[in-house]
C-alpha cells in the first residue's frame, strides 16, 4: 500500500508473449492482496463489423483499446471503489455481457503491451516494469496460446505477427520502453524476476510495505 493507504499500481508492459501475464499472475501470488488488470479486457467490441472485417483490424494499434475506460476504471480503484471490467471474447472480437469485478486491493498490477502508451495511464503506475525476450520466443508463446486459447490456426498466427503485431510493437510498444523504472528479462525462471520487483519495491522507503 502506498503511505496514504491508496492501491498501488505496478504496470507491465512488452512485446506480446514476452511473459507480462505469467508475471503478473505470479507477481500478484507474492504480494498476495492483488489483482490483475490485462490490457486485453479493454479491446474495443468489433460487433458492427462483418465477421470478414473483425478479422481483417488491426488488434496491435492503439486504437484497438479503449484506454479511456481504462483510464476511468484506475482513478476510480485509486478512489478506494470497485469496478466492472469488461469481459472479451477473442472468438467473435466482442465483449460479452458478463464483467469481471475489481477491489481497491492494496496492489493492482496492470498489464499489457501498451500498458505505458497514455500518459494518463503511465502517472497512475508507482512502478513500471518493461519485459524483454526474443521474437522467436514470443512468436512460439503466441502460437501456443492462440492455437490452444483463442481458437486460431499456427499459419494465421505467423500471418498476424509478421503483418501487425511485430511492426506495430516496434513503432508504438518499443518506444515506450523509456519510461520504465525496471527493465527485465522474460526468458528465465518467472520466480528470478518477481524477486527483482520485490526487491525494488523494498527499496521505496516510505511508500510501500511489503
Amino acid at each position: 500500500m502506498t503511505a496514504r493507504g491508496t492501491p498501488f499500481v505496478i504496470a507491465i508492459a512488452g512485446a506480446s508473449c514476452s511473459g507480462k501475464s505469467t508475471l503478473a499472475r505470479a507477481l500478484s501470488v507474492r504480494l498476495r492482496d492483488a489483482a490483475i488488470i490485462p490490457l486485453d479486457a479493454y479491446y474495443r467490441g468489433l460487433g458492427h463489423l462483418t465477421l470478414p472485417e473483425r478479422a481483417c483490424f488491426n488488434f496491435d494499434a492503439p486504437n484497438a483499446i479503449e484506454h479511456e475506460l481504462l483510464t476511468k476504471h484506475l482513478r476510480a480503484l485509486k478512489r478506494g471503489q470497485p469496478v466492472e471490467i469488461p469481459v472479451y471474447d477473442y472468438s467473435t472480437h466482442t465483449r460479452t455481457a458478463a464483467t469481471n469485478t475489481v477491489n481497491p486491493v492494496p496492489w493492482i498490477v496492470l498489464e499489457g503491451v501498451l500498458a505505458f502508451y497514455w500518459q494518463s495511464i503511465r502517472k497512475m503506475a508507482g512502478l513500471k516494469v518493461f519485459l524483454e525476450a526474443p521474437d522467436g520466443l514470443c512468436l512460439e508463446r503466441r502460437i501456443w496460446r492462440d492455437t490452444r486459447e483463442r481458437g486460431r490456426t499456427e499459419t494465421s498466427v505467423r500471418e498476424q505477427f509478421i503483418a501487425t503485431v511485430r511492426p506495430m510493437y516496434d513503432r508504438y510498444c518499443a518506444p515506450t520502453a523509456q519510461f520504465a523504472d525496471l527493465t527485465l528479462f522474460g526468458e528465465g525462471p518467472v520466480e528470478d524476476v518477481v524477486e527483482e520487483i520485490v526487491e525494488f519495491l523494498s527499496g521505496k522507503t516510505g511508500q510501500v510495505e511489503i
